[in-house]
């Protein structure tokens, strides 16, 4: 027996057959769907201290569970005393039972949890694609408050297969993503 996520289950028996009745889709494969998440958390302290990006690593990996890879600057910018591949953040990409798995734990439990919270913005990208700052990293269960070294933020991309801004909504509100009501 293969283990299977809930919301996978639930994208496969819910919304599916919702967002085929809402589009009028004929074909399952038209139904759009989330293909991977990004989590991605710039550190530009780590120029002047290494140690910031090591912890950024270590909870980034607590959180997703993944390995994360560090992040290069890509030009030389005097102002900020900064030169060309040096490591400036770290990210992850979440693909299949880890994304799901993600995104129950951030729906169920992170967001909850952040301080007078009234829901996420429902602003888009424009192909269907939606990021969502947070600003600190507390808000996820698995950090332990003593081992914090810095608090800091992150973006969380959810990257789908939906045409429009409107599909893009639609897949992400029926996974459960508490948006705003306007």
């Amino acid at each position: 027996m293969n283990y299977v996520p809930n919301l996978k289950k639930k994208y496969n028996d819910e919304i599916v057959p919702a967002l085929m009745k809402e589009f009028g889709y004929k074909s399952i494969m038209q139904v759009p769907r989330l293909e991977k998440i990004v989590i991605n958390q710039g550190i530009g302290a780590s120029i002047q201290d290494k140690k910031v990006l090591e912890f950024s690593q270590n909870e980034i990996a607590t959180i997703t569970g993944q390995k994360p890879v560090t992040t290069k600057s890509t030009k030389d910018v005097s102002n900020f005393k900064l030169r060309k591949g040096m490591p400036i953040g770290v990210r992850v990409t979440l693909r299949r039972e880890h994304m799901y798995e993600f995104l129950e734990r951030l729906i169920g439990s992170a967001l909850p949890r952040i301080r007078d919270f009234r829901g996420i913005s429902s602003k888009l990208d424009g192909r269907g694609n939606y990021t969502l700052g947070i600003e600190e990293q507390l808000i996820f269960p698995e950090i332990v408050l003593d081992n914090v070294h810095k608090i800091s933020g992150m973006n969380v991309t959810f990257v789908t297969s939906a045409n429009t801004d409107e599909e893009g909504f639609a897949l992400l509100r029926e996974f459960g993503l508490p948006f705003k009501k306007n």
